[in-house]
């Protein structure tokens, strides 16, 4: 599959290398208590994470470049005598060298230097410095270049040099020092069958590694820094590989848990399908038959549902939560924001309180009274659907039986929230040993290869047709100028008995919405002036749209109001919504046929898409308008471009993923979740496949070389991959 040969190395004798089956040492403790503070920020926590620790870039030591032919901004070392070093004090304190070789002078600038460093360079001092030459005020110079005192005749690296990531505090030499300490102490074995390294054409690790922290003469500078070289590749298989094997070993001690085994079809299940107005698709069908087998299981379900904005990922939710009830269990729709989560409650109750079934509200923003009522409902088993917010795994919310949670738009909760939803089961009849099954649903299409990596331990049901009667949303992209034409389409679609959102820039992380107020400081005035913003847009259009009734929605208001406004919205007597993006999923208004994004250019890609999402839920022609800002970065119109063009969720995730990272799929702000540090999952697909081959054969066949290889790269860290 690789086409790269192995890294050109000295090859050891079998005799010099460990056997893959020799347990790791321990190093000798490498790290003294006063760097500890300064690595643990740089995620070096231990010895070993030395020597993964690789370099950032390398820079060329092995020449000298006479001063007079140094290319402007380009990287060169120079070798000179100081002639001249003072310090100056305008337009501020400075030191500044003046220093000359056969073929010209350079000056070297410091604008934060220490005392030490201007008795150092002192006229007759023999300086060797590497940097950028700039034109400066009295003629090249190189500002705070990195140079040490040379005795003339010195000789010249014989290879490249490696610059570390580093943090305040902490130099290059003295990582440098404990780097070459760490390759000398530690066990460097091989972790890979020989089979697989020759499969894959993949040096050894001792030798990539030595590749790395220490390029030989002669090595390709240009494959180092790119990232490209084998060496390289090989850091990234096995990155990828212990990420894979973290997952398999998840979903394999998942499987060997015990959960409820939840019988088939019943009464209200059957009885809600005979309900529906509608028929389900052909993919609802499909995604519903998968999760019914999970249920059927003895093991824990841990399944993502995941479809595009308006798939109708919500009434395969309820068939799940009435099976759950239907065995005698209770089910939890656990919602990141009020507005969702009421959302949800309305449409479980229009479909399952007919049949009987007892449900529950619970939310942060509830009174202290119906909060304990609801608690004790819950508690005893008289709740059989709860469904709310983050409020549902807080201090006091106890299930009799909890058989099922459902999660909604998953990414936004954090590891540990997740966590203590499912943890809030006692299991049936009271059994502290069985889980909970686990559904999660997300209206942000996952891109394939992020599906393979990070939610590789996860069971994936994916609905990817639109029921019937939906229309495709038309999107035009207006620069903010033309509002005057924006206005006037505005007045035309509610006139004419339609609706319409008007969405401002968010005011706050509604992921956070339902947090402890404690948990939202620190965002104050960025809010105030969001919310000024929001306040503003609503009492322009009040003033513009004097026949009309103007709606406004955001963050900061009680749960009751946005309840009520929503309310008014959804049966129609609001003409007009100004909203920020609490109305980003779960709105579901089939009358609201236009929306107007403010800002567009301040939004992120899955972000537009959702927003796009709440209309075109009818039967009428619908549209979103992306009012922009000029001038735009190039970031921005990239944006802007993608959705304008595409209304396919699954090329926008794509899009979206390239742009950003993984870290917003994953919810990493809140679950701290470890991101690759340096495989790239659409750069490197290749080796992606590669390691997912690679681990249930590496289980099956060399568990123990398995674990050594998790240990050794996922030490402390793999447990965040489980949720």
């Amino acid at each position: 599959m690789m086409a790269e040969r192995p890294v050109a190395a000295r090859q050891r004798p079998a005799s010099e290398r460990a056997s893959p089956r020799a347990p790791v040492r321990p190093c000798a403790s490498l790290i003294p208590s006063a760097l500890a503070a300064k690595l643990a920020r740089l995620g070096v926590q231990r010895e070993f994470d030395l020597v993964l620790h690789l370099p950032l870039r390398y820079e060329d030591e092995t020449r000298l470049t006479p001063i007079a032919e140094a290319r402007e901004g380009a990287p060169v070392q120079v070798e000179g005598a100081v002639i001249e070093s003072r310090i100056a004090y305008r337009p501020r304190r400075q030191l500044i060298c003046r220093i000359v070789d056969d073929s010209g002078e350079l000056y070297l600038r410091f604008l934060n230097f220490y005392g030490s460093q201007a008795k150092a360079l002192i006229p007759g001092a023999r300086v060797r410095a590497f940097g950028e030459v700039r034109p400066g005020f009295f003629g090249a110079e190189m500002i705070h270049p990195r140079y040490r005192t040379v005795r003339e005749g010195t000789p010249l690296p014989e290879a490249l040099t490696p610059i570390y990531p580093t943090t305040a505090g902490l130099a290059q030499f003295a990582l440098r020092r404990l780097i070459a300490q760490a390759l000398e102490q530690c066990e460097l074995d091989e972790t890979l069958p020989e089979a697989a390294l020759a499969r894959f054409g993949m040096p050894a690790f001792r030798d990539a590694i030595d590749a790395l922290h220490r390029p030989r003469p002669g090595e390709d500078a240009r494959a180092l820094t790119l990232r490209t070289h084998p060496a390289w590749k090989r850091m990234k298989l096995d990155e990828l590989l212990a990420q894979q094997l973290s997952m398999l070993l998840h979903y394999r001690e998942r499987k060997g848990k015990t959960a409820p085994a939840l019988a088939g079809a019943g009464a209200l299940t059957a009885g809600l399908l005979e309900r529906l107005p509608f028929r389900l698709t052909r993919a609802q069908c499909r995604a519903w038959a998968e999760i019914e087998r999970d249920l059927r299981e003895c093991h824990p379900m841990q399944r993502l549902l995941q479809g595009d904005v308006g798939s109708g990922k919500t009434v395969v939710a309820a068939l799940a939560a009435l099976r759950a009830v239907e065995n005698g269990l209770q089910a939890a729709v656990m919602a990141p924001t009020e507005i969702l989560a009421e959302q949800h409650f309305r449409k479980f109750s229009e479909w399952l309180a007919p049949l009987k079934v007892k449900l529950t509200w619970l939310s942060g923003s509830q009174k202290k009274k119906e909060r304990a009522i609801a608690a004790a409902d819950i508690a005893s088993g008289a709740t059989q659907v709860v469904v709310g917010t983050h409020a549902l795994f807080q201090e006091g919310i106890e299930f009799l039986s909890l058989g099922l949670a459902i999660v909604d738009e998953q990414h936004r909760f954090g590891v540990e929230q997740r966590l203590a939803l499912r943890a809030k089961a006692l299991g049936a009849h009271g059994s502290a040993s069985a889980e909970p099954h686990q559904m999660m649903m997300s209206a942000t299409p996952i891109p394939r290869t992020l599906s393979m990596s990070y939610y590789a331990d996860l069971d994936v049901s994916l609905i990817d047709e639109s029921p019937p009667g939906r229309t495709p949303v038309v999107t035009k992209l207006i620069a903010a100028e033309r509002r005057d034409e924006v206005l006037a389409r505005v007045r035309r679609a509610c006139r004419a008995g339609r609706q319409a959102y008007w969405v401002c820039p968010m005011i706050e992380d509604n992921a956070q919405e339902d947090a402890p107020r404690g948990a939202r400081a620190g965002r104050g005035r960025e809010q105030a002036l969001q919310l000024q913003n929001v306040l503003d847009t609503h009492a322009h259009l009040s003033s513009e749209f004097v026949d009309l009734r103007v709606g406004l929605v955001h963050g900061r208001l009680a749960g009751a109001e946005k309840a009520a406004v929503m309310a008014e919205f959804t049966a129609g007597r609001i003409q007009l919504l100004v909203a920020t993006t609490v109305i980003e999923v779960g709105v579901d208004v089939p009358n609201a046929s236009l929306m107007i994004i403010e800002h567009a250019e301040r939004f992120g890609l899955a972000q537009l898409h959702q927003l796009r999402g709440r209309v075109g839920r009818g039967a009428a022609d619908s549209v979103c308008i992306l009012l922009y800002q000029k001038p735009l970065s190039e970031l921005a119109r990239a944006r802007l471009k993608v959705v304008f063009e595409s209304n396919d969720g699954f090329e926008i995730a794509r899009q979206d993923l390239l742009l950003r990272g993984p870290g917003e799929y994953l919810g990493v702000r809140q679950s701290g979740a470890p991101l690759l540090r340096f495989a790239d999952i659409e750069r490197d697909v290749d080796l992606l496949e590669a390691a997912r081959a690679l681990a249930p054969q590496l289980l099956r066949d060399d568990p123990q070389l398995a674990r050594r290889h998790l240990a050794r790269w996922m030490a402390g860290k793999s447990e965040l991959m489980k949720a």
